[in-house]
């Protein structure tokens, strides 16, 4: 990030200075042709951006929709052993009762 900080600094003169460099390096006949296809290069990239943003905004909403929240069960409860032993007399008790109603 340090590297890029000196370019918050730049004024009218090396604007001017960077724009003649580029002028001697480059000459000015592709001049033009240089910077027509330094501007399509960022045109495709913010095009390349917002299509991104686009794609993430739609899955976020899409997301919810989709899934639903599943019905927690009710917790159990935790027996202790006395309770589970009297719970399972009881049930052998009850089923012998329905056997013997069905005879």
């Amino acid at each position: 990030m340090n590297a890029l900080a000196f370019l918050q600094n730049i004024n009218g003169p090396e604007i001017l200075l960077i724009f003649l460099i580029v002028l001697l390096l480059f000459g000015a006949k592709r001049l033009p042709e240089l910077f027509r296809s330094f501007g399509k290069s960022i045109r495709e990239f913010k095009k390349a951006t917002s299509e991104i943003e686009e794609d993430i905004r739609t899955a976020m909403d899409e997301e919810p929709a989709k899934t639903k929240p599943k019905p927690t069960p009710a917790p159990k409860q935790v027996e202790s052993e006395a309770e589970s032993a009297k719970s399972s007399e009881s049930a052998k008790s009850s089923e012998s009762e329905k056997k013997s109603d069905q005879a």
